[in-house]
């Protein structure tokens, strides 16, 4: 059996491989094909692409978008769109705006917090322009904590909220936008904090209905720690609303090395080639692995 990856993450935002290590990773551990969906950024993609296709692997260009809806924070794993479209610019544009924005200041409250930071540090850690994953990546470098995630908690979201940065783009503009540029939409990590943790069943289902309204296609059948209930309430949602099932392990490297490279938390779930043939078979942008060309 051939197995897959659609949730994974580079060293451009917040993994520790950069793109062409993913791929030569995900060859070592046997996949079939993964996509690579970074934070709000697609820098990573061509490199990932190329060396899939040296490799002989599957490949999905992607994107892990942040969107707001409804006062909520959510995760929307973008999967297969023409990155040169002109809606997937126009959209790209706005996103980098509010990523990069403001960078001297994010920097200055953090080391108002005590850490040694200056802007020539993290110029050192940057993978294109200056944002907010260079100041994650010096962080990472002082080894304050043996996880990323304490770096946002205590440092980088903390700056982002006091500087009126949190907002994202409305899910009603940037799931269209998605769909013109030929890609499709997965509500990532339903039950997350940054997803609809702390809703009711009821609710959470509501919500997941209305997005589909505005152009969500599908949500993550499987997530590394979904609880047995989490993983039959997504199968009802997709089994009920006709939509189309991803997955993936959230993958991080070094930053969340618990976490393997399309299995997650175990072996025995180790993600079917089928999720990545249902999304191959709806979007523009995807590399099949050699054996199926």
């Amino acid at each position: 059996m051939k197995y897959v990856d659609l949730h994974v993450h580079s060293l451009v935002t917040d993994g520790s491989m950069r793109p062409e290590e993913l791929a030569a990773h995900a060859a070592e551990r046997g996949l079939a094909a993964f996509a690579l969906t970074d934070h709000d950024n697609i820098a990573g993609d061509a490199a990932a692409w190329q060396a899939a296709e040296r490799l002989g692997l599957g490949f999905l260009p992607g994107m892990e978008l942040s969107v707001q809806f409804r006062g909520r924070k959510l995760h929307i794993v973008c999967l297969g769109f023409a990155a040169d479209s002109p809606e997937f610019l126009k959209l790209y544009r706005k996103v980098r705006a509010g990523k990069e924005a403001k960078i001297p200041e994010i920097i200055a409250y953090i080391a108002a917090k005590g850490i040694p930071i200056r802007e020539e540090d993290v110029e050192a850690f940057a993978y294109g322009p200056l944002d907010r994953y260079a100041i994650m990546r010096y962080l990472v470098s002082l080894h304050l904590y043996d996880h990323a995630q304490p770096l946002w908690d205590n440092y980088l979201d903390p700056a982002v909220k006091a500087l009126g940065l949190a907002s994202a783009v409305e899910a009603e503009e940037a799931l269209p936008l998605i769909h013109a540029a030929g890609g499709v939409t997965s509500l990532a990590h339903f039950h997350k904090r940054i997803g609809l943790k702390g809703l009711t069943r009821a609710e959470q289902e509501r919500a997941v209905c209305d997005l589909q309204a505005l152009g969500l296609d599908g949500m993550e059948a499987w997530y590394p720690n979904y609880s047995e209930e989490d993983r039959a309430f997504a199968a009802h949602l997709i089994g009920k609303y006709h939509l189309l099932p991803t997955a993936g392990t959230d993958y991080h490297g070094a930053n969340r090395p618990e976490i393997a490279l399309g299995s997650g938390l175990a072996a025995e779930n180790a993600i079917s080639y089928d999720i990545f043939g249902g999304v191959a078979a709806r979007v523009r942008r995807v590399l099949l692995p050699a054996c199926d060309a």
